[in-house]
């Protein structure tokens, strides 16, 4: 079984439902899909929201091993993604030398704001948190306790593993940066970091057409299933 968790964000909830769709849709093996969602965390998560956070999964992410029991493998991503390839050709990547694997992104903003007039932070591994595909086991750091007081740089530039040979790197396809890397028709997972197709600002990006196609299907998906 493939565990994906998938940050959920109120302001993105169709981006939510979107990426799970083309996650199941595209996937040749079993897939359980759960929402980072922190209303389902009351008393577990109690990190006070700060004007830095651009989303409300931006800490809540590294509460994955946790939730997956510090067993087995788990994925992590952020909501505002498209599947655009088998998930379990990722799955296939998982390297037990490693306690988390990531696309290790270079990645200097270069604007102040993004998506909903949301604060653009420049540092040091970036985007690298928005995927991580997570040896659980290896993950035992990141409690509840210590991700509700750890410092956002501590948690997101893994300070928590101690070991930067810990991290392993994943292929540049599996968290491509619409609107910062070269297009790449091949990409296997689109990134729309800063900004996707749900804004109407960013209704004519790099993939905005697939996407807009992956929630047609799931809306008829959803009709077909709709009882008479």
């Amino acid at each position: 079984m493939i565990r994906i968790f998938i940050g959920y964000d109120s302001k993105e909830v169709v981006a939510w439902n979107v990426l799970a769709h083309s996650i199941q849709a595209r996937s040749s093996a079993p897939v359980c899909i759960a929402p980072v969602m922190l209303s389902q965390l009351s008393g577990v998560f109690d990190r006070p929201r700060n004007d830095m956070q651009s989303t409300e999964f931006s800490f809540s992410r590294f509460l994955t091993p946790w939730l997956a029991g510090f067993e087995g493998w788990a994925i992590f991503m952020d909501c505002d993604m498209l599947m655009r390839r088998d998930v379990a050709a990722l799955w296939k990547l998982r390297d037990d030398r490693y306690a988390v694997q990531v696309v290790k992104h270079v990645h200097v903003p270069k604007e102040d704001t993004k998506f909903l007039g949301q604060a653009q932070t420049k540092y040091e591994k970036k985007n690298w948190s928005s995927v991580m595909l997570m040896n659980c086991a290896k993950c035992t750091a990141l409690t509840p306790e210590y991700v509700n007081r750890a410092s956002g740089l501590e948690l997101h530039q893994f300070k928590w593993l101690g070991d930067d040979r810990l991290i392993g790197e994943l292929p540049h396809g599996w968290n491509h940066l619409v609107g910062y890397d070269s297009p790449d028709p091949s990409a296997s997972l689109a990134h729309f970091t800063i900004g996707g197709p749900w804004f109407d600002e960013y209704r004519d990006c790099e993939f905005a057409g697939e996407w807009f196609e992956a929630r047609e299907a799931m809306l008829a998906s959803a009709r077909r299933a709709k009882p008479a």
